[in-house]
């Protein structure tokens, strides 16, 4: 397994793994399920190098984005140091095989080398299925906040509350 920086060549499967997450949030039955993306936006994290991807037998299992600042989802608690994870889609040949729990790791430890003092993510809602999982993987769940500011954001945090997780890297 490795974790490494998306690249430019990956936007295809990118985009591929978001729909299959979208289809499969709308098979379940999901409250929410993700939109298109704007291809811009994930241009620009890659060019940021926050786009990332996980490769098992040389086939990218998973991928994610991350952010040093997210003001409009966390408000005030922005202030603090932090990573925000956004975005995990999971190929649909790796489900159940944990892959959230290798993200967090590799996320506490990729803090730390930046100096940040949390690991956050939200979703949109009160998804219970998610705040287990989440907890699972060692978040500690911080409620529902209903977002006022979204512009910019993708659509689905239009008119939205979403439910804050926190994960403290210690030193």
């Amino acid at each position: 397994m490795q974790l490494l920086p998306s690249a430019p060549a990956d936007t295809g499967e990118i985009f591929r793994l978001y729909k299959n997450a979208s289809d499969y949030q709308a098979a379940i039955g999901s409250i929410v399920v993700w939109p298109e993306f704007a291809r811009e936006m994930v241009e620009q994290e890659l060019r940021e190098g926050r786009q990332w991807k996980m490769l098992i037998d040389n086939q990218i299992a998973c991928v994610w984005a991350i952010a040093f600042d997210d003001p409009q989802i966390w408000g005030a608690r922005n202030a603090d140091s932090a990573i925000y994870i956004h975005r995990i889609a999971t190929n649909p040949a790796f489900r159940g095989q944990k892959l959230v729990e290798k993200i967090v790791q590799w996320a506490k430890d990729y803090a730390r080398q930046h100096g940040q003092q949390f690991v956050r993510l939200d979703t949109i809602g009160e998804n219970h299925g998610l705040i287990a999982h989440y907890t699972a993987c060692g978040f500690h769940y911080l409620g529902l906040v209903e977002l006022t500011d979204t512009v910019g954001l993708p659509a689905h945090y239009h008119d939205a509350t979403v439910s804050l997780f926190e994960l403290p890297v210690g030193g």
